[in-house]
């Protein structure tokens, strides 16, 4: 099966990082979205690719850009707000669905509202495929392969080399700032909660660092909804982000607020006015800047005695360059195998921890620490 690849928010900042990719792999996509100049003058620049309307409000105008077999892209965001009718088109279509959202509520809905109807259509929906959330899935995936059936306790760490916090795209604010109102989910006693995002720190080995350690918060991830299954003698997975790591109990603590304050339509309303600012403007760093930063994902499995079994570090490019060159990889796959079963489908179970590594290893995101404890 090969089908075209349409590329939806082909305008956006992330958009554009995964034009590039695909464009240095060879694919000319079909460019599509809302604003038809933005497209036209895109499309001119790189040798008269082709383009078309598409609305994320209007599921139809999305259906008749695709026919069965096509690859989708979607790079709109926050997702919980604009994504679901880009997915729903590709479901109708009996398309090839990817994405590159960092929001688990929407991968959920996915999950509930498309998964029976993609397995009758012929869909293959493969959420979340950039920075969130493939290094932490890999990296869980070997930690939980190299702990075997003694491993219980799965905890991913999300961290990066540099600072982030002059380099954050207009897209990851207003995703942390929608977060600040939303739950964390993790996977405990065999079975998934909801949580405080924030509510828990921990602390994790990081090569590459002065100190040899560096502490996350405690965040919502996709590993909590894949990663049972592919290994059922986890009794826990949690997942955590310590881009600022050096604040992270502080945050921790202050975030204990948060849903006291929300719980009032004043509250919420005074909490966006505080946090408006962090999403700014729109736009992300730029290549030089994003040079100066390098993603770093950790691992660790643990015992019922607390004893440390396994412990992965994956090492790679900056996290919006990495997301552009995953998603390239990941449509050219989706492009091209015809092994792929219909449904709702994980990083992992879509193309195997091998087959992942692979794709991982090609676009630069690698192995630094493997070992056992």
């Amino acid at each position: 099966m090969s089908g075209r690849i349409v590329l939806f928010g082909a305008t956006g900042y992330t958009g554009g990082l995964v034009l590039d990719a695909l464009l240095r792999r060879g694919m000319r996509p079909l460019l599509a979205g809302r604003n038809t100049a933005a497209l036209s003058g895109l499309a001119r620049k790189h040798a008269g690719l082709d383009f078309a309307a598409a609305d994320a409000g209007d599921a139809g105008s999305i259906r008749r850009l695709l026919e069965q077999g096509d690859v989708l892209i979607s790079t709109v965001g926050p997702f919980e707000r604009f994504g679901l009718g880009v997915a729903e088109a590709a479901v109708q279509a009996g398309a090839r669905y990817i994405d590159t959202t960092g929001e688990v509520g929407f991968v959920r809905t996915l999950q509930d509202r498309f998964g029976q109807q993609a397995e009758k259509t012929g869909a293959v929906l493969v959420p979340a495929f950039g920075y969130d959330y493939v290094p932490g899935i890999l990296a869980g995936a070997l930690a939980a392969q190299q702990a075997g059936d003694a491993g219980r306790k799965l905890d991913v760490g999300y961290f990066t080399s540099g600072s982030l916090r002059p380099g954050l795209s207009y897209g990851t604010r207003s995703t942390l700032r929608d977060g600040l109102f939303l739950p964390a989910v993790r996977f405990v006693n065999g079975r998934m909660v909801e949580v405080r995002t924030a509510a828990d720190v921990h602390t994790f080995p990081v090569i590459e660092t002065r100190r040899g350690h560096k502490t996350g918060l405690l965040v919502p991830g996709t590993e909590v909804l894949f990663l049972p299954d592919a290994f059922p003698q986890l009794d826990s997975v949690s997942v955590y982000n310590g881009w600022f790591s050096p604040f992270s109990r502080a945050i921790s603590l202050m975030s204990a607020a948060s849903p006291a304050i929300a719980q009032s339509a004043r509250g919420r309303r005074i909490m966006e006015k505080l946090t408006a600012p962090i999403a700014g403007k729109p736009g992300g760093p730029d290549s030089a800047r994003r040079a100066k930063t390098r993603t770093q994902v950790v691992a660790t499995v643990t015992g019922t005695d607390g004893e440390l079994l396994s412990a992965v570090q994956l090492t790679g490019p900056n996290v919006y360059t990495l997301t552009g060159e995953l998603i390239a990889w990941g449509a050219e796959q989706l492009r091209d195998r015809q092994d792929l079963t219909p449904g709702v489908a994980s990083p992992l179970s879509a193309f195997g921890i091998e087959g992942l590594a692979r794709g991982c290893a090609d676009v630069g995101l690698v192995p630094v620490d493997r070992r056992r404890a």
